[in-house]
C-alpha cells in the first residue's frame, strides 16, 4: 500500500496485523505508560498520532485500522502506511458536526460495506444523517455511497449524536442527538421527530421498527445526546448520552420506551434550576447508571477479551471533559473505576481490537492508543 498521505500527519508505528497474532516493533521504539489498575498493570501505547479530531475506529478482517476525522475524512491504516480514502459524503463541519461513527458490518468480508453517521448540509441548516458505502479492493474509495437516513434539519451546529451499533439479526442501531434545543425544546419527546432519538434500520435502510403513532424507524425516544452505542451477545442495546449540567447517563435502551429527555432528568440547567420535573416521571426510564457532576461520555465497549478476565462483561466509555476512561462493572451494581494518564485527554472513542487489547482515540493528543497488560 502506498503511503498517500497528504499534510504533515506523523505515524508512531510501522506494522501491525490483527489475526492469531498482533506483531508490533519492539516496545522501546514507542512511548509507553504503565498503570497499575483493578485487573493488574497496564501498558498504554500510542500506536497512531497526528490526526485531527478523530471521532470514531473500527478494524477490519485482516488487520487495517479505519479513522474518521470530523473535518470528513476517512483514514485507513496498515503496515506503516496511510491514506485518506475517497468517495465520503459531504459533512457539515460545523460546531459538533461532521463526519462522525464508522461501523464495520459482521459479513464486511463477503460484502465490503462500511457504514457510516454525519451531520449533512440540508438546505440553511444540518440534520443526522446515516449512510453505507463499498469500501473498493484496493482500500482506496468508498464506492457507490447511499445517504439511507436523514433526520429533520435545523440550524446551529450542537447535539447531533451519533452512533451506529449492528443488531444481533444484521440490522442497525444509530442515535440522534437533541440538537441542543435545551429543556424547553421537546423535539426528544416527538415520537414524529428524528431528534433525541435511537433509529432502527434494516441493511437496506427501510425501517426495522415501526411503533404506532411514532415516525418509521423509532425505536425509543427521550434521548439528549448519545455518543456512545452498543449491542452486548444477548442482543441487548446499551447507550450513554450526555445529560446538561450533571446527568449523564447509561442506558438499557428496549423498543417502544421514553428515556425521559428533557421531562426528567439527574442534572440541572447550565447556571442552576431544575429540568422539567425532577428525576422521575411515570412511564419515563430510569438509568441503569448516573453522572453527577458530568463527564461527557463518549463511546461504549462492553469488553470480552480473554487477556483480561477481570475485566469480560465490563463497560468502557471515554470521558470529553475529565480526561479518563470510565470502567463499570455491571456486577457490582455499576461501580466506576476511572483510568486516568496522560493519553486519556478527551477520550471520543473506545473499542475492543480483534486481538484483545483496547483501543481510544484522544482527541486533544490526536492519537489512537493500546492498552493491554503488561509484559
Amino acid at each position: 500500500m502506498n503511503d498517500q498521505w497528504k499534510g504533515p500527519f506523523k505515524l508512531r508505528m510501522t506494522s501491525f496485523r490483527f489475526g492469531t497474532a498482533l506483531c508490533l516493533l519492539p516496545a522501546m521504539l514507542w512511548a509507553e505508560t504503565r498503570l497499575d489498575t483493578s485487573a493488574g498493570p497496564m501498558v498504554i501505547t500510542e500506536m497512531i498520532g497526528g490526526l485531527e479530531e478523530p471521532w470514531a475506529l473500527g478494524f477490519l478482517p485482516d488487520g487495517e485500522v479505519l479513522i474518521t476525522e470530523r473535518a470528513g475524512r476517512l483514514l485507513v491504516i496498515l503496515e506503516g502506511a496511510r491514506r485518506e480514502v475517497s468517495g465520503m459524503p459531504a459533512v457539515f463541519a460545523e460546531g459538533q458536526g461532521g463526519l462522525l461513527d464508522i461501523m464495520v458490518p459482521k459479513d464486511f468480508a463477503t460484502t465490503r460495506e462500511l457504514w457510516f453517521s454525519f451531520a449533512a448540509p440540508v438546505g440553511s441548516g444540518a440534520a443526522t444523517a446515516v449512510g453505507k458505502g463499498t469500501l473498493s479492493a484496493d482500500q482506496s474509495e468508498v464506492l457507490d455511497f447511499q445517504t439511507l437516513f436523514v433526520g429533520d434539519h435545523m440550524p446551529g451546529g450542537r447535539h447531533f449524536g451519533s452512533r451506529l451499533a449492528e443488531g444481533a439479526d444484521g440490522s442497525i442501531f444509530a442515535t440522534t442527538g437533541d440538537r441542543g434545543t435545551g429543556p424547553e425544546g421537546l423535539q426528544a419527546q416527538d415520537p414524529l421527530r428524528a431528534e433525541g432519538k435511537v433509529l432502527h434500520l434494516n441493511r437496506d435502510g427501510t425501517p426495522a421498527t415501526a411503533l404506532p403513532g411514532q415516525r418509521a424507524g423509532v425505536y425509543s425516544l427521550g434521548h439528549r445526546n448519545a455518543q456512545g452505542l452498543t449491542v452486548d451477545p444477548a442482543g441487548a442495546v446499551w447507550l450513554v448520552e450526555h445529560g446538561a449540567q450533571g446527568g449523564d447517563e447509561l442506558n438499557l435502551v428496549e423498543k417502544g420506551n421514553n428515556y425521559g429527555w428533557p421531562i426528567i432528568s439527574y442534572g440541572e440547567n447550565y447556571g442552576g434550576g431544575q429540568i422539567g420535573v425532577g428525576s422521575v416521571q411515570a412511564g419515563m426510564e430510569q438509568p441503569l447508571h448516573y453522572w453527577v457532576p458530568s463527564i461527557a461520555p463518549s463511546g461504549l465497549m462492553i469488553f470480552s477479551g480473554a487477556a483480561i478476565p477481570a475485566w469480560q462483561g465490563d463497560f468502557f466509555t471515554g470521558s470529553l471533559n475529565s480526561d479518563f476512561i470510565s470502567r463499570l462493572d455491571p456486577d457490582q451494581a455499576f461501580a466506576e473505576e476511572r483510568i486516568a494518564t496522560p493519553e486519556t485527554a478527551r477520550v471520543r472513542d473506545v473499542v475492543q481490537a480483534p486481538d484483545g487489547s483496547i483501543w481510544f482515540l484522544s482527541v486533544i493528543n490526536g492519537a489512537a492508543y493500546r492498552m493491554a497488560p503488561a509484559p
